[in-house]
This record gives structure tokens, C-alpha cells and sequence, in this order.
């Protein structure tokens, strides 16, 4: 039996006996939901944040007044960057599930997205506040000289800016959360990643479905890394008009 023999019977072994491929789909699926729920409530999570830092930056930083719901929230807000930033998700993921609802019966997915989100908000946050403090002041006093008050002025003079500087940094956070929840078999899970291991547990082997596993993930990969690319281009085209 030569080499691409082998191969097409190891394929055979693990995906096509016993419908093996379910898992793969199934995980793949898990996967998907995970994320771009996570992904959802990280945005959330994230603007609302770097909204009160960078209004509670460029309102009362360096002033002895300001309005104290503002210095409250943005002490909050840094409390929560502090701590998830600082600690590892999967050490996140194993609190929210086996200790904040450990004596609830709660969904595993429910759980992995709100442990991602949460961490990924963390991160969006710095993210999307990084690109409103990049806008000159000057923005703003413009805005402010035509009349409109600063929601209205960080609604629809800073953020549309902001958002365009930030997108590549948001790009690759949601890349990176996708790669992320491959931890979710910690929490016994049936992802895509612990599908790979689930198939490699009944048939002893681990080169096929763990490269399957893999590959999959690049080509999602790659599939948004090129998206990313085309919103890039066509919003710097729109600025050149």
C-alpha cells in the first residue's frame, strides 16, 4: 500500500465510518455560534466602555470637577480591563462555568459566549478608544461650533472616524476570538476543536483529524482576512472621493 493509499483509508477510518464527519460539521457549527454571539456581546460591551473612558478622558481628565457618575463608570470600566486583560480566558471560562453558575444548570454554550464575549469586550474596548482618542479635538469643536452636543458630535463626527481607523485592530480581534473558543472543550464542549479529538479518541489516530481540524480553522482565516482586505479598499476609496 503506497502513501496516498494510506491516506485515502485513513480519511476513510476517520470521517466516513460511522459517519464520523457529523462531528466535524457539528463542531464546526458550535464554533460558529460561539463566536459571533461572543463577538456581538465583546462589541457591546466594548464600545459602551470606551465610550465612558474616552468621554470620561477628554471631559475630566486633568480637571478637579466632572460629573461623578462619569468617574465612577470609568473607574468601573478600568477594574474590568485590569482584570480580564490580566488573566488568562480559559481560567475565565472555568469561573463563569464551574464557579458563578457551577450550582445552576446552565448551557455550555451560554456560558463559553458569555466568558468570550466578556474578554473579547475587554479588548474591543481598548481598541475602539485608542481610535477616538486619535481624532483631533479639533473634530470636535467643530461640531460643537455647528451646534451639535457631544452625543451628537460622537455620533456622527468621531465614531464614523473612529470606526475606520480602528477596523484592521477589530479585524483581528475577531480572528483571534475565533481561535479563542477552541478552548471551549475545557468545559466539555463539542466544538470543532474537541470534534478533532473526539474522532481521534475511537480511532487511535491523530494525524487526520487533527489536520482537519487545523485546516479548517485556516480557511476561515483566510476567508476573513480577505474580507477584512475588501471593506479596507472600499472605504479608502470612499475617502478619496
Amino acid at each position: 500500500m503506497n502513501f496516498f493509499e494510506k491516506l485515502a483509508a485513513e480519511f476513510k477510518q476517520n470521517f466516513i465510518e460511522q459517519n464520523r464527519w457529523q462531528y466535524i460539521v457539528k463542531g464546526l457549527g458550535t464554533t460558529m455560534i460561539i463566536t459571533l454571539l461572543a463577538l456581538l456581546l465583546g462589541l457591546v460591551l466594548g464600545f459602551i466602555v470606551a465610550i465612558v473612558r474616552s468621554t470620561h478622558d477628554k471631559t475630566c481628565l486633568g480637571k478637579k470637577g466632572g460629573h461623578i457618575l462619569l468617574r465612577i463608570g470609568n473607574g468601573i470600566s478600568k477594574f474590568y480591563l485590569t482584570v480580564i486583560r490580566g488573566t488568562p480566558s480559559t481560567v475565565q471560562l472555568l469561573i463563569i462555568y464551574f464557579v458563578i453558575f457551577g450550582s445552576v444548570k446552565v448551557d455550555k454554550i451560554f456560558c463559553a459566549v458569555m466568558a468570550f464575549g466578556i474578554n473579547s469586550g475587554a479588548y474591543v474596548a481598548e481598541i475602539v478608544r485608542s481610535g477616538i482618542m486619535s481624532i483631533d479635538n479639533g473634530q470636535t469643536e467643530a461640531g460643537r461650533s455647528l451646534g451639535l452636543n457631544f452625543r451628537q458630535t460622537m455620533t456622527s463626527i468621531i465614531m464614523p472616524q473612529a470606526f475606520k481607523n480602528v477596523l484592521p485592530a477589530l479585524g483581528n480581534e475577531f480572528i483571534v476570538l475565533l481561535k479563542e473558543t477552541s478552548i471551549s472543550g475545557y468545559i466539555a464542549l463539542n466544538d470543532l476543536t474537541r470534534a478533532g479529538t473526539l474522532i481521534q479518541s475511537q480511532t487511535y489516530s491523530a494525524f487526520m483529524p487533527l489536520i482537519a481540524v487545523a485546516l479548517i480553522y485556516l480557511v476561515i482565516v483566510i476567508g476573513l482576512t480577505r474580507l477584512l482586505t475588501l471593506l479596507e479598499r472600499r472605504l479608502a476609496k470612499n475617502d478619496k472621493r
